[in-house]
């Protein structure tokens, strides 16, 4: 579904429900069911940022395009939400080991050693071979 915003900020939840075509019940009840969180102003309107806009977006495409009801549709988000948790977290170990193997590798520079010890070479002479 293609983007239908112009501008950043909050939209009010009739500004959203045109927008997207669908009736401000059906918003309240994606937020019911924990699917959207939209902010709330002082006043307790609701306010739609363009994040939830996005999030949005995704549902509508899931239950329009696909036909995916309101618990397949949470239980998606749900998994969704795991695997970019996972997919920080799996960010974080390779920036761990990232910088643990540079910090070794320049220990090991400073030091004049490399990496690998290396053994020193040997000359080992065999009986029955000429010298030139």
């Amino acid at each position: 579904m293609a983007t239908k915003r112009k501008s950043k900020g909050a939209y009010m939840i009739s500004a959203v429900a045109e927008m997207y075509q669908i009736h401000p019940q059906t918003l309240r009840l994606y937020e019911r069911e924990g699917l959207l969180r939209p902010s709330r102003s002082e006043g307790n309107t609701r306010l739609y940022t363009d994040e939830d806009l996005e999030r949005l977006e995704f549902i509508l495409n899931l239950a329009r395009d696909l036909g995916v009801n309101i618990a397949g549709i949470g239980v998606i988000l749900q998994m969704r939400e795991r695997m970019e948790e996972m997919n920080r977290q799996m960010q974080g170990f390779v920036d761990y080991v990232r910088t643990e193997m540079l910090s070794r590798m320049q220990q090991q520079q400073s030091s004049g050693t490399g990496l690998v010890p290396m053994r020193r070479p040997m000359v080992v002479s065999v009986k029955g071979t000429k010298k030139r």
